[in-house]
């Protein structure tokens, strides 16, 4: 039979044993180097409340990124987040930004995992129009081209 004092304590020790994995505790925040030019500010407002934790250099890192296993996933979340698209390095990188108001449109940004725990990230309709609007005006077409390809859009390539 088991002994559930037993396994609790071998459940406390394994949890104590994955705190002393040294990868999701690099919580950094380098410098912001170069953000995009902004369709407007209010567009600015809702990519900092939908999108600056994990697609920015100012991300927030609340109390349980600090614990394993939470920790390696909130910090892999950030890591892909602003390998994809960072808006604080937008200046010399870019990323993936032909795809950011596409994203959002479609529902898969923010992630569905993500706005429990993050309410101010929930954008109403009217928001998300809005952020969509913004990121077309920015990034050009309707998401699907980059900011780069404007010649191919005004040719009629690419659609």
């Amino acid at each position: 039979m088991f002994k559930p004092k037993r396994i609790l304590l071998v459940l406390v020790v394994v949890f104590i044993g994955l705190q002393l994995v040294p990868y999701g505790r690099g919580h950094t925040n380098p410098p912001v180097v170069g953000e995009p030019q902004w369709a407007s500010p209010r567009v600015r407002e809702l990519a900092a409340r939908a999108c600056f934790d994990c697609h920015s250099n100012e991300t927030k890192w609340p109390w349980y990124s600090h614990v394993a296993p939470m920790s390696w996933l909130v910090q892999r979340d950030v890591d892909e987040g602003r390998e994809h698209l960072n808006f604080s390095t937008f200046a010399t990188s870019g990323g993936d930004s032909d795809e950011a108001a596409e994203l959002v449109s479609a529902g898969e940004m923010p992630p569905w995992f993500y706005l429990p725990l993050h309410s101010e990230a929930r954008l109403s309709d009217a928001e998300k129009k809005e952020l969509v609007d913004g990121f077309t005006a920015m990034f050009g077409g309707a998401g699907k081209e980059g900011a780069g390809e404007a010649s191919e859009h005004e040719s009629g390539e690419g659609h």
